[in-house]
């Protein structure tokens, strides 16, 4: 019951308020608020308060303008970036040597051996297109089967409206490959590179049918490449590297990977501390037409990241001594919702094929996995330079015949790489090595003699010189400095930047602060009770109009006293209303049982409780009961022969 009490209490309190209507709510409001401005609205006279109502709605407008600029900002999520320069003992850097020659050439020549002779005919016929086919006739014919799917043909555009399209070989079928029914062209300005490019577009269709432990075995092992090893003070060798099979390199080699061991850290900066290595390329078993560059392609990154040479290499030239310093700047990016960025790839709808090699997440791991589904999807098959999803095979001319319109088509769509960009993110936090490069002959004149005795003896145990100048590459890697710069990102927009701005601009054109927010919102509150009460009365009143516009019953005065059953409490009898003088009826015999109902009503009828106090029981009673005799009244009054008398009487 206390409690009850305790909430009527509280409902009358919010009930009074500051004022029962809308009026007195805005006068008290402008009366009290501590916002200047309303004040003057209600003390001036009518032409300054007209000047005071402009003047205080121009400034609420720009106040709510201005916060809508504040809140889009804060809502744009910018960030500011800043650079700081620290000192710590850092973790050496994966190095990842290869040669620029995937394989060896005495190992795959017997598989290239027809597309060689196709490509030799056709640079005769390129240099020498008066002579015809004179070399044919001493030679076994050409297998032109390779040549009708991708043909390498030449255009003449001497007249440029009309271009004439010439196959080398004359076969007419320069766009009849099976399995597509387009034709592309990809233009070239230079023999030289249009003959590259073929080759290794034919090649690859050769190498993807060849298993990958024969095409390890066909590229550069680790003992014949690494000659020499030394990191800092301690000996190193060629099981000090980790081997993965590169398509585009063959067999790559990479130091301090972190795979199966902790990295290793530098111990101090300069050349003294870093890595050196002595490789051998072996030049003179290079592919003549696959590979037009000599020498050996390296890079630096992060341990258990995978190796995008092609990418991200140099190339490191024969004959030289080249030394590299190394830089770190270490990235670190904001994640959602200042940036599209993710820490491990989890978020990335692209499934990583390099997982395979257990690496971690990189933009470019998943750019070429996102081309090889797409390539999948659409051709029926993957491309030999990339990992290959489960249940797929390589490209090849003879299972896939249309394959290379449908790379060359893909590669370039920009409605595919665009997809591609969407659905992969930068990593979060990223280290990247800066490189200063220089180079040198080596080995001198004067001491190659002895250099390339002692290593061809300590290579094939023997006198003889095996190694030349042409083979031979030194590298040293080194920290320049322990110095590092931290690229970080910080939100240029906070919580506490927006509230102080907010209030800032609110105080500037109304001179508020927040609890003249506060009061604001409080008046909104009262409005809305206001309405609530407003509305609810009048429901009320309308409810009791229908009631009374439906029953307008004439009261009946009868003495009759009404014997109370056996059980039952007796009600004080109420007085009886006023008798009606307007409208009398009178009732046939048949419908007598109209007054009886009416003076029972009559009989019942109990006085209202005191304002503030529950009705007694007893008023309850004489309620229910007259609802019961109003139910009575309407179907009977609906009955025929009830009809008002002339004189007014009875």
């Amino acid at each position: 019951m206390n409690l009850k009490k305790y909430f009527v209490r509280a409902l009358h309190r919010l009930q009074k308020g500051p004022g029962y209507t809308y009026k007195e709510l805005l006068v008290w409001y402008c009366d009290n608020t501590n916002t200047h401005g309303p004040k003057r609205i209600i003390k001036e006279g009518p032409k300054k308060k007209l000047i005071w109502f402009f003047l205080t709605l121009l400034f609420a407008s720009l106040v709510f303008w201005q916060w809508g600029i504040l809140i889009n900002t804060y809502l744009s999520y910018n960030v500011t970036s800043s650079l700081s320069i620290g000192f710590k003992t850092m973790k050496f850097p994966a190095v990842t040597v290869c040669n620029a020659n995937p394989f060896k050439y005495s190992e795959v020549k017997h598989l290239l051996k027809e597309l060689d002779r196709l490509i030799e005919a056709a640079l005769e016929r390129i240099l020498q297109p008066a002579l015809g086919n004179s070399s044919e006739n001493a030679s076994p014919p050409l297998d032109l089967r390779l040549w009708h799917q991708i043909p390498l043909v030449l255009i003449d555009e001497h007249d440029k409206d009309n271009p004439v399209i010439l196959d080398i070989f004359e076969s007419n079928q320069a766009c009849s490959h099976q399995g597509s029914d387009n034709c592309t062209y990809r233009n070239f300005t230079s023999a030289a590179q249009a003959v590259t490019e073929w080759y290794i577009l034919q090649s690859t269709s050769i190498l993807s049918k060849v298993p990958l432990q024969e095409r390890i075995r066909m590229g550069y092992q680790a003992e014949d490449m690494i000659l020499a090893c030394l990191y800092g003070a301690e000996p190193c060798n060629y099981k000090n590297f980790t081997q993965i099979y590169h398509p585009d390199h063959g067999n790559c080699y990479i130091f301090n990977w972190g795979m199966d061991e902790e990295a290793l850290n530098s111990s101090n900066p300069g050349a003294e501390f870093g890595l050196k290595l002595i490789l051998d390329i072996s030049q003179q078993d290079y592919i003549p037409y696959l590979s037009s560059a000599a020498g050996a392609r390296l890079m630096l990154h992060q341990q258990k990241s995978f190796p995008f040479l092609k990418d991200q290499g140099i190339y490191a030239m024969a004959g030289t001594e080249t030394s590299i310093g190394v830089l770190v700047d270490e990235l670190e990016r904001m994640g959602y919702p200042y940036s599209d960025c993710t820490n491990n790839g989890s978020d990335v709808p692209v499934k990583n094929l390099y997982s395979q090699y257990n690496t971690s997440y990189s933009i470019q791991a998943c750019l070429r996995s996102c081309f090889q589904n797409h390539m999948t999807e659409i051709c029926g098959c993957g491309h030999y330079m990339f990992p290959l999803p489960e249940g797929v095979n390589y490209c090849n001319n003879e299972d896939n015949p249309g394959w290379a319109y449908c790379y060359s088509s893909l590669r370039s769509s920009i409605t595919h790489r665009q997809i591609c960009i969407d659905s992969c993110k930068e990593t979060c936090n990223d280290t990247q090595y800066k490189m200063t490069i220089s180079m040198a002959d080596w080995p001198s004149e004067a001491s190659e003699d002895w250099i390339f005795h002692i290593l061809s003896y300590e290579r094939d145990m023997s006198t003889n010189v095996t190694l030349d100048r042409n083979g031979i590459i030194k590298l040293n890697i080194y920290f320049q400095e322990y110095n590092y710069r931290t690229i970080s990102e910080s939100a240029a927009t906070t919580i506490v930047w927006l509230l102080s701005s907010l209030g800032g601009q609110f105080g500037f054109w109304m001179g508020g602060s927040v609890l003249c927010l506060i009061e604001f919102g409080e008046i909104i509150i009262d409005s809305l009770w206001i309405t609530v009460i407003n509305v609810i009365s009048w429901c009320k009143g309308l409810k009791q109009k229908r009631a009374w516009w439906r029953l307008t019953p004439t009261w009946a005065s009868s003495t009759r006293t009404q014997v109370p059953s056996p059980g039952t409490r007796r009600c004080p009898p109420s007085p009886a209303p006023p008798r009606p003088t307007t409208t009398r009826c009178v009732c046939s015999p048949w419908t007598s049982s109209v007054p009886t109902a009416m003076q029972k009503l009559s009989k019942q009828h109990a006085p209202a409780p005191p304002h503030g106090k529950l009705p007694s029981p007893c008023s309850v009673c004489h309620l229910l009961s007259n609802l019961l005799l109003f139910i009575e009244i309407r179907k009977e009054l609906k009955s025929p022969g009830c009809a008002p008398l002339p004189d007014g009487s009875l």
